[in-house]
C-alpha cells in the first residue's frame, strides 16, 4: 500500500453537504478501490480539508480522488507521499 494525500476546497454547493454521513460514504468509497481513509483534518488557509489515504497504487488512488469529487462536489489535488525512512533509501547513492 502506499499514501496518498488529498488536500480539498468546498465549493459553495459541497460546502452544504457536509455532515458525517457523507463523511462514512467517502470512507466506504475508498474501501470500493481496494484503499483506507486514515485520516480527515478540516483546515484553515487555502486548502480546506486534508486527507491521509493509503492505496495499492496510482490508479487506485486517481479513481478514489476522481469518484470522491464526483460524490462530493468537492475539489481535490491528489499527491504521492513517502516516508522519511523509505525516502532516505530511496536517495542512498545519489
Amino acid at each position: 500500500m502506499s499514501t496518498f494525500i488529498l488536500f480539498g476546497n468546498y465549493s459553495a454547493e459541497a460546502f452544504k453537504g457536509i455532515s458525517s454521513e457523507r463523511t462514512a460514504k467517502s470512507h466506504n468509497l475508498a474501501k470500493k478501490y481496494g484503499g483506507e481513509l486514515k485520516h480527515i483534518y478540516a483546515l484553515l488557509g487555502k486548502d480546506d480539508l486534508l486527507l491521509i489515504t493509503d492505496f495499492p497504487g496510482v490508479s487506485e488512488a486517481m479513481q478514489f480522488s476522481v469518484a470522491l469529487s464526483g460524490m462530493t462536489g468537492i475539489g481535490f489535488t491528489t499527491c504521492p507521499a513517502v516516508g522519511a525512512e523509505q525516502f532516505d533509501k530511496l536517495m542512498e547513492g545519489l
